[in-house]
């Protein structure tokens, strides 16, 4: 288990402003972000801020697209320049989203239609030796878990997986069902704590509950990062905090992995 940052939580700094503070928690690695820091098609800043990330240390943990399957028309970007942007930051992996509908606005034309393209992008992800994860995410087809498992299996593709991260507005009982359902698929996951992205907290008040994902998700033993997403009021005091209840965590959830074994 890795730890690392979405570059997306501080918008407002440069990508060496975030390497920097990458490198003062200690963390391992950092999803880049395709709306600010990495945008698509400009592959010269792409190779160069990978470039810089690996220079310090740091791994390329993901690039975090914000392609929608099947939504053809609203995509600024195509695929293809996607991954090629991906391919020049060296990212190992490319997150994209499960369309633009919740499961419960969708018909089964619609389902179709993402389905057909998320095999479409994982065939063309897996020729250049990247994968693709789905957000778990609302207002979209992964915004529960029975629609999540249900798309995952209807996609049935070895080079698409999906991300967690708790949902909005759910008991921990229910964010723990959701974990035990799509798990087979899990692999990186996003971590804040919050009422909602308006009312944030510390992570710290939080770090129970994450004890128990984390504990539920890292049960299969695969190599994944957790990676922090936002912070309270975007402080970038509040996440040097945070970044130090991850590493808690992350040595609780070894510990309880050693105990098990």
């Amino acid at each position: 288990m890795k730890i690392g940052l979405c570059s997306v939580t501080f918008r407002d700094k440069s990508p060496e402003q975030i390497v920097d503070l990458a490198m003062e928690v200690s963390l391992d690695g950092i999803e880049w972000g395709g709306d600010v820091h990495v945008p698509p098609r400009d592959y010269e800043h792409a190779e160069k801020v990978g470039e810089i990330t690996r220079s310090r240390g740091l791994e390329v943990s993901s690039y975090g697209s914000y392609y929608r399957l099947a939504d053809h028309a609203g995509n600024e970007y195509d695929f293809t320049t996607i991954l090629g942007t991906a391919k020049k930051l060296q990212a190992p992996a490319i997150r994209v989203w499960a369309g633009m509908k919740g499961s419960n606005e969708a018909d089964d034309h619609y389902r179709k239609k993402v389905i057909e393209d998320a095999r479409r992008v994982a065939d063309l992800a897996s020729d250049e030796g990247i994968t693709v994860h789905l957000e778990y995410h609302d207002h979209t087809l992964t915004d529960t878990k029975e629609s999540a498992r249900r798309l995952m299996e209807e996609i049935n593709h070895p080079n698409l997986f999906l991300y967690w991260q708790p949902a909005n507005n759910v008991s921990v009982a229910e964010r723990l069902a959701s974990i035990d359902l799509v798990k087979e698929w899990i692999t990186n996951v996003h971590i804040f704590h919050w009422h909602s992205f308006e009312d944030r907290l510390e992570l710290v008040s939080g770090e129970g509950e994450w004890h128990q994902y984390l504990k539920a998700i890292q049960q299969d033993g695969h190599d994944r990062y957790v990676l922090m997403e936002f912070v309270k009021d975007d402080d970038e005091r509040q996440f040097l905090k945070d970044a130090q209840t991850l590493h808690l965590l992350r040595d609780s959830v070894r510990k309880a992995q050693g105990a098990r074994s």
